[in-house]
């Protein structure tokens, strides 16, 4: 179940939660066996050991299934571009380990004990999920309000750095594999997924990517650059990736295109990695963009901006 955008509701009847940045994991314990999953159901069990050892404990024997968020913390928050590290490493041996701890941010709870209880509602879920997961080390139940104060929730995800919070109505149901407008996202700075079509920069090091995004109608647009928000290394290593799938021409089904399009330093690729960045506004254009990370758990045909059919 996905949360929809929008601003901080008002009312009775939602439950807050913080907004963790990193991947989406739903997580099945049978028999011992743990199976981990992206966003889009890839196996991820392997890229988190740590999780999968910890997740025994916590569930202690029992068979449960359960949802939250996978995070690499920096400073004690956590950081997407940390966690990049660890998502592109499918079998990350000891030293990155060490380096570059992972946690599961365990935040809703699916099945239990071979019963399906999605159809309860969101605080009867998470009373259960609190009585059938312990946190224990690299798995933590994390913390939520029912009745919160809207205002004082975002000043406390701004004081703490993060990512934003997440209003959830306490009647709700879980549906599976669905955008609900029950859960409301509420980031403190605008972000959003966007395909990689092209790049700048030398053959070895990115300078910017250049940005797209599918309108509702299915056309790939143009909305802009992004320069900052990399590390060096990351530009390094994005500039092997992306000379992989290098393209001899732009992939701009609608709009205008890059006015550089004739520069010997513009490089285009086949549109098929999606990534994530902070904005401040969209007018034709991202406004001071920050690059987040690769979003290897999303697929370009995810990354649909219903604003684009206004342009």
């Amino acid at each position: 179940m996905l949360a929809s955008p929008g601003p901080a509701p008002t009312g009775s009847g939602w439950s807050w939660e913080a907004k963790w940045d990193g991947q989406r994991g739903i997580a099945r314990i049978a028999d011992a066996e743990v199976l981990i999953l992206s966003r889009n159901l890839s196996p991820i069990t392997s890229t988190y050991p740590e999780i999968v050892a910890a997740l025994r404990t916590a569930t202690g024997g029992r068979d449960v299934v359960v949802d939250g968020e996978i995070v690499a913390l920096d400073g004690g928050r956590p950081s997407f571009a940390r966690l990049q590290r660890r998502m592109h490493t499918p079998r990350p041996r000891r030293p990155l380990l060490a380096e570059v701890p992972a946690a599961f941010y365990v935040f809703d709870l699916l099945e239990a004990d071979g019963q399906d209880i999605a159809a309860l509602t969101y605080l009867e879920r998470r009373q259960l999920l609190g009585e059938v997961v312990n946190s224990a080390g690299a798995v933590q139940v994390t913390p939520y309000w029912p009745g919160a104060d809207p205002a004082a929730m975002v000043a406390m995800a701004a004081e703490f750095g993060l990512e934003g919070v997440v209003a959830k109505r306490s009647s709700s149901v879980y549906r599976r594999g669905l955008r609900s407008p029950s859960w409301i996202k509420v980031p403190l700075r605008a972000s959003a997924e966007v395909i990689v079509c092209g790049w700048t920069g030398s053959p070895t090091t990115v300078r910017s990517l250049l940005l797209g995004a599918l309108s509702p109608s299915g056309e790939l647009v143009y909305l802009g650059d992004v320069g900052t928000g990399f590390t060096q290394r990351q530009r390094r290593e994005a500039a092997v990736m992306l000379t992989e799938i290098a393209a001899a021409d732009h992939p701009f089904t609608a709009g205008t295109t890059p006015h550089r399009t004739g520069s010997a330093h513009l490089r285009w690729v086949t549109p098929i990695l999606v990534g994530t960045i902070e904005y401040r506004e969209f007018h034709r254009r991202v406004r001071h963009p920050s690059w987040k990370g690769f979003r290897t758990d999303k697929t370009p045909g995810e990354v649909v901006w219903p604003e684009l059919d206004a342009l």
